[in-house]
């Protein structure tokens, strides 16, 4: 019988320190798997410029958030590509709760049906934390168009086909509203290309266009100065903060219902006790009397939905206006 030399007492302790050396390299310490969170500063991208709605609700939960969390929350503004350029860098941030994105339904719902090639994907590149508000919008008219409610200005559209003029950015949220709103109308109007919400409503208020879908923070001020006449608000219901406003069915029209939303997700594979600390801290935030009063004086609707909700919300937010999207032949290449 072949006899094999025994093991040397060196070589048994060599081999014993190597695998006890590899199982502390592949198993966390106590201190890595117990550090709290958060730890450093939470950075929130908006993919929108300062100044404007996405940055104001971003900044509205901003605040009172750092103050749960004990560490500094920093917006960092990243617009461009209609929302694009900062949805894809929080989607390639690290899953570690420090980068979240102030999202709206361009770039979580409507893109992806508006761009050939998105950098991209709203369902599996990111974990949803909470939908937070959402903003119709405002089917304004300048002062001068004779007509008080929906079912005049269908009418008077009916009676013109081809004659009235909106502006929108094309892709944007309030263009896929108004082609919604043509389309459940049978109606014949001319979409005419802005830069930028701000500049059409301008244009409306001197005449140079007929009418607008703007969101209710850009289209109310305006509304209760007298430069535009609010026709309805395209949400199901009336607004808290302009209730005399009829809904487009109530004011003669079809039955749709078309908002802007905004929510906060963070990068796909999240852990999922991050997410739900963040989903509660954001809940109980915007649930306080006074962010509730700050939304609504910014003409938000305070919407709040669980992360496993807002996720399935947002799938069907996709097909919902994808459909509008491929019928209207809209796209943002």
């Amino acid at each position: 019988m072949e006899k094999f030399p025994a093991p040397s007492i060196r070589a048994a302790v060599m081999g014993a320190v190597s695998v006890l050396a590899l199982s502390a390299a592949f198993t966390p310490t106590r201190a890595q798997t117990n550090v709290p969170y958060p730890s450093k500063p939470l950075r929130v991208i908006v993919p929108l410029p300062a100044g404007g709605p996405t940055d104001i609700l971003a900044r509205i939960v901003a605040t009172p958030l750092q103050d749960r969390l004990g560490q500094a929350v920093v917006i960092d503004n990243r617009p461009g590509a209609g929302g694009n350029i900062g949805a894809e860098i929080v989607a390639r941030s690290s899953p570690d709760g420090y980068t979240l994105f102030a999202g709206t339904s361009g770039p979580l719902a409507n893109n992806i049906s508006l761009y050939a090639k998105l950098p991209f994907d709203p369902v599996r590149d990111f974990s949803p934390i909470a939908l937070v508000a959402s903003a119709p919008f405002v089917l304004a008219v300048h002062p001068s168009v004779p007509v008080t409610n929906v079912k005049e200005f269908i009418a008077y559209a009916k009676a013109r086909p081809g004659q009235l003029n909106y502006g929108a950015v094309p892709g944007a949220a309030a263009h896929l509203a108004t082609e919604m709103f043509r389309s459940l109308a049978g109606i014949d109007i001319v979409h005419v290309p802005y830069k930028g919400a701000g500049p059409a409503t301008t244009d409306v208020i001197a005449g140079q266009i007929q009418f607008t879908f703007a969101s209710t923070p850009g289209a109310i001020p305006h509304v209760k100065s007298g430069k535009l006449r609010a026709l309805a608000v395209t949400s199901t219901k009336r607004v808290a903060q302009a209730p005399e406003i009829p809904t487009v069915a109530e004011g003669g029209g079809p039955v749709m219902s078309a908002e802007v939303w905004y929510g906060f997700v963070a990068p796909a594979k999240t852990p999922r006790e991050i997410v739900n600390r963040l989903h509660t801290d954001i809940v109980q935030i915007v649930q306080t009397p006074a962010t509730r009063d700050r939304m609504l004086a910014s003409d938000f609707e305070p919407r709040l939905m669980a992360p496993d909700e807002f996720a399935a919300f947002i799938k069907s937010e996709i097909a919902r206006w994808g459909k509008v999207i491929r019928s209207a032949k809209i796209t943002a290449d």
